[in-house]
């Protein structure tokens, strides 16, 4: 990657974890597409997993307030559990197929959150469990589920704090399972090092920046520019098939 590269890609990374903070779906909804223009897939799923578990140990910290000890267990350990199976088949998997998948995964949900605003899941133990096996499949599949598991977690009733607490303990499970699991796949790469020590930097002010806006915009409006940006990304993704 060249410097200009390097730069333009730090950049968007930057931007990804703001919206990703703020949205409360965490930056992999916008970091994966974004990174495809730069790497290949399996790179990709490899240096998302590093990138987020940097990025949610600092969540960890700012947002320490609190957090929910029962969600974390019902969402946070079949999440956990389900990651591996998807970070697997990703040996097994055409990566073009993934990609698409990706794509149309991203125009989906987005839609179906645009489309239908009051979408919720019913605060029970089921859609806990069963939200939590998804997004954790999904993570480890194409790299992001954070969406599903925001949505079963927002079912719950949590302030924002509390919230962002929760779901980062939660996607650090994750992360830190993925990545062991991309790692025996052969997706992490010595040289991604260099890469990952920036974009610990970038997550520690994006986390920042994004707990600076919370407080001057509203979940509401916010939601629907992350959700049109979701869909803009999912479009663009799909256009590189077509």
């Amino acid at each position: 990657m060249t410097t200009d590269a390097l730069i333009l890609f730090l950049l968007l990374a930057l931007l990804a974890e703001i919206l990703g903070t703020v949205g409360g779906f965490g930056s992999s909804l916008f970091f994966v597409p974004i990174a495809g223009y730069f790497m290949d897939f399996h790179s990709v799923l490899a240096v998302t997993a590093l990138f987020h578990l940097s990025s949610n140990l600092i969540k960890i910290v700012v947002f320490r307030q609190g957090f929910n000890k029962n969600l974390i267990l019902k969402v946070g350990i079949p999440a956990v559990l389900l990651v591996f199976v998807g970070a697997h088949l990703t040996r097994f998997l055409d990566t073009a197929f993934l990609e698409i998948g990706l794509s149309l995964f991203l125009i989906v949900l987005s839609l179906a959150l645009l489309i239908f605003k009051n979408i919720e899941f019913q605060p029970n133990n089921v859609n806990a469990i069963t939200g939590g096996a998804l997004s954790g499949f999904l993570a480890g599949l194409v790299g992001t589920g954070g969406a599903i598991r925001g949505l079963t977690l927002a079912a719950f009733g949590l302030d924002k704090m509390t919230f962002l607490a929760t779901s980062a303990i939660i996607d650090l499970g994750i992360d830190s399972s993925r990545s062991f699991a991309y790692f025996l796949n052969g997706f992490v790469k010595p040289d991604m090092l260099p890469l990952i020590l920036w974009l610990m930097l970038v997550s520690i002010i994006g986390t920042y920046v994004g707990k600076k806006i919370l407080f001057y915009i509203s979940e509401s409006q916010f939601k629907n520019i992350v959700l049109g940006l979701v869909l803009l990304t999912g479009i663009i993704n799909l256009l590189h098939f077509v």
